[in-house]
């Protein structure tokens, strides 16, 4: 299960950002400064992603290990034991499928 107590899993979950990341905030200032404008989080489209080019119809995702499957085969048993599970094993397949899309 968890190796930490609830109190402490809380206060972990509380400080993780889910916007202005410091990766992200990089990223935009470098996209910014090279002239691309471009919108933050939005929301209509899947996934909700970080950066939209719209002008060329691109997205990116500043997602971390998670997103990218690294150990994957050692953290798809720990998210299936864990709370909420099907959401957790089910946001990862989602952001999985759309890898291959952005791929081919």
């Amino acid at each position: 299960m968890d190796n930490l107590t609830k109190e402490q899993r809380h206060k972990n979950m509380q400080n993780i950002k889910s916007k202005d990341t410091k990766i992200e905030v990089q990223l935009r200032k470098a996209l910014w400064a090279k002239g691309y404008r471009y919108r933050k989080n939005d929301k209509k489209l899947p996934g909700k992603p970080d950066i939209v080019l719209g002008k060329y119809k691109i997205v990116i995702f500043c997602d971390s290990e998670f997103f990218h499957g690294k150990d994957w085969e050692v953290l798809k048993p720990r998210l299936e034991k864990g709370t909420n599970p099907e959401y957790w094993v089910k946001k990862r397949i989602i952001v999985e499928e759309m890898m291959k899309l952005i791929k081919n």
